[in-house]
């Protein structure tokens, strides 16, 4: 089966503060340049993990957009990549606190770009993966809307995480809901769940969100992650690590539960929600998404 991945493709400056906040002043910092994007970081993963996948996506016409691709494309990724003249590539710069938390600084640049021509569709059977950014922006959300169209109409599973409550809430949590209706999966956290349906209760919600979507998977961060479709709702406790940065967790959860879902449509939630688990916890042992 093949898999396409929709969405940003970025590079990731990872700032690892040390210290207390220094305002004015001088802070200690590690810092990490990684490939990042949330739609390349799935990809990657989905790699890595021996799932064909093939990403759609825009870089500049700079070198950073060239390093990303060679990089991608030596990790396994298949690449249908346009190159925007004039455009930067997107840099992500993400300042991870001691305790994980991060804030993310955010210059999409070539993203912003994807038209409905730059997504190429998997036969009958396949699977597209959108990110909810293309969805979130006036001028990438026509590919992603016809992505999710396409998909459904053409026989394949898709699967749509919502990316941010912020650009969420903008957005419009009825409009979102209708824009995504054809979705098989959707992949809220549990802020992006209760915006979603109003439900104040994490598992009220993915029950809600299980009413209106074949399967909902939110995640919980330290706390695990939820399986909800039909009648069903299981929760997996996250796996034990030591949290370094948590940039491209939910990324490579979403690639690790994808795989075992697609590799074995009748895999056991709770089987599915393990291996996207373990896939996050390794990532977070150190800093960036991938």
């Amino acid at each position: 089966m093949r898999v396409v991945v929709v969405g940003d493709v970025a590079t990731d400056v990872v700032v690892v503060l040390a210290g207390d906040p220094a305002p004015d002043s001088d802070r200690p910092a590690s810092i990490h340049t990684r490939g990042g994007g949330a739609a390349a970081n799935v990809a990657a993963h989905l790699a890595r993990l021996g799932t064909p996948v093939v990403l759609a996506g825009c870089v500049g016409d700079d070198h950073s957009g060239a390093g990303l691709a060679a990089e991608l494309a030596t990790a396994g990724v298949r690449l249908a990549l346009r190159t925007v003249p004039g455009a930067p590539t997107g840099t992500i710069v993400s300042l991870v606190e001691p305790d994980g938390r991060r804030s993310m600084l955010a210059d999409r640049g070539a993203n912003l770009e994807l038209r409905q021509g730059d997504v190429p569709l998997p036969a009958p059977g396949g699977h597209v993966y959108v990110s909810g950014y293309t969805l979130l922006d006036p001028r990438p959300r026509d590919a992603g809307l016809r992505a999710i169209q396409d998909a459904a109409t053409g026989g394949c599973s898709v699967s749509v995480d919502p990316a941010s409550t912020g650009p969420l809430a903008r957005y419009g949590v009825d409009r979102w809901l209708a824009d995504t209706a054809a979705a098989t999966l959707l992949l809220p956290n549990a802020d992006e769940a209760r915006l979603l349906t109003g439900c104040d209760d994490t598992e009220d919600a993915a029950r809600a969100l299980a009413g209106r979507y074949p399967i909902a998977v939110v995640k919980l961060g330290a706390d695990g992650a939820l399986w909800a479709s039909g009648d069903v709702l299981v929760h997996r406790p996250a796996h034990p690590t030591t949290v370094v940065d948590t940039t491209g967790a939910g990324d490579a959860f979403a690639a690790g539960l994808l795989a075992a879902w697609l590799g074995s449509p009748d895999v056991d939630p709770a089987a599915a929600l393990d291996a996207g688990l373990a896939r996050a916890a390794d990532v977070v042992r150190r800093p960036g998404g991938r």
